[in-house]
């Protein structure tokens, strides 16, 4: 994932909160419990300057704590990025977990949408047929 394919000037904490959704409270939380992969780089003047690498590794980021990475997983799994090759096996490992929490959230949610489903036919039937009165009524 990559978010140019030519080299980029780079941002500003403003403009990476606004590409990555993240706010810029939170980005600076990322950077100081070390979720990043490198040094934000900073101006003269101490202002943030993030490159398109680190865009591409927020952006990675940002998806990975959507769908419930846990912090300390994240902060591993950059830890390992950090250190270069030769961990790649346990990186493997960590993404792997994570896709299986994922793909089994996945299939909770499907279960529910069935009897939400399930429930939204049984109402429209019986609206549709004028019978809705008493349906789950707590007071009958």
């Amino acid at each position: 994932m990559t978010t140019s394919e030519t080299p980029v000037e780079p941002l500003s904490i403003g403009q990476v909160a606004e590409r990555t959704g993240l706010s810029v409270h939170a980005l600076r939380f990322y950077e100081r419990e070390g979720l990043l992969v490198g040094p934000v780089h900073r101006t003269s003047g101490g202002r943030r300057r993030y490159s398109s690498f680190d865009m591409d590794w927020l952006l990675i980021c940002v998806k990975l704590r959507e769908s419930g990475m846990p912090l300390a997983d994240l902060k591993r799994f950059a830890e390992l990025v950090r250190q270069g090759p030769g961990n790649e096996a346990e990186r493997l490992g960590l993404l792997d977990a994570h896709r299986l929490r994922v793909d089994a959230q996945i299939q909770a949610l499907e279960e529910c949408r069935s009897v939400i489903a399930w429930k939204v036919g049984v109402y429209a039937e019986h609206l549709a047929r004028g019978e809705a009165g008493g349906l789950w009524d707590p007071t009958a």
